[in-house]
């Protein structure tokens, strides 16, 4: 199973090749490579959009996460439990929405190399993909603390020092 990777924004250069890399060493790192992946990179205006249908929040964000079994089938799918597709054409885990002109502004603001950032973000939108959420402080600590695991392994196979960007929680992170 593979990634598909699209860039449909013109706004900030993308090296495509090392975000593919970095996104299968994610897989890798979590034993998700079974599983088909959507990452699409989009621009300020799409991710605001996007977020306004989807989440009620006219404004830009860094990412955001559409699992496939999000659906009553699945209901019971702890954070972190892969699913357990019954057809080969259900081994897919979602969609992610990378903002990455937010995440280039970010990098801007605080002296981040894009890439890493974009890396980080993913993670996060790979541990939406597998039931982590952030609405509680439980909930928070137990996503930040996935996310330091994938982002020190992360670190630890490529030996790019690579932090999760996760700074507060609440259902708006």
């Amino acid at each position: 199973m593979g990634v598909v990777l699209r860039n449909l924004q013109r706004v900030v250069p993308l090296r495509r090749a090392r975000l593919r890399r970095d996104v299968d060493t994610l897989r890798h790192i979590l034993g998700i490579h079974k599983f088909d992946l959507g990452i699409i990179c989009v621009d300020n205006r799409r991710i605001q959009q996007i977020n306004s249908i989807y989440r009620k929040k006219n404004t830009p964000t860094d990412v955001l996460s559409f699992p496939f079994y999000e659906s009553v089938y699945f209901q019971d799918l702890r954070p972190g439990k892969l699913p357990c597709p019954l057809h080969r054409d259900e081994l897919n885990l979602g969609d992610i929405f990378l903002g990455v002109e937010f995440v280039m502004k970010q990098c801007q603001e605080e002296s981040v190399d894009l890439h890493a950032a974009l890396t980080a973000v993913t993670a996060h939108g790979i541990c939406h993909l597998l039931g982590y959420r952030h609405e509680t402080e439980e909930e928070w600590t137990e996503m930040l603390q996935r996310e330091q695991y994938i982002l020190s392994e992360f670190s630890r196979l490529t030996g790019r020092h690579t932090e999760p960007l996760m700074k507060r929680c609440g259902p708006d992170t």
